[in-house]
């Protein structure tokens, strides 16, 4: 199966922009986020609270995928500051 996967944030720093998996031989989200844990496990537990969007819309990890699909992994967002917007 021929899969397009986007990566964002810490992933994207890891594995570019996106990635085009031309046999990918699982079939569905548990599988891809698995295959990419082999490949990457100094990521660790960040792996069990990656986000995924399967044609830009969030999906489970029994979520069955198909051939031609684009499959977006979204690791949890954090930083940034605190800034009061109503400030007197």
């Amino acid at each position: 199966m021929r899969l397009e996967v986007l990566f964002f944030g810490v992933l994207r720093d890891r594995f570019g922009e996106r990635e085009t998996l031309a046999q990918f031989p699982g079939n569905s989200v548990a599988d891809l986020v698995r295959y990419y844990r082999v490949i990457a496990p100094e990521l660790g537990e960040l792996w069990s609270s990656v986000a995924v969007a399967v044609n830009q819309q969030y999906s489970r990890a029994s979520a069955p995928l198909q051939n031609g699909d684009q499959v977006a992994l979204l690791p949890p967002v954090s930083g940034g500051s605190f800034r009061n917007i109503h400030a007197d």
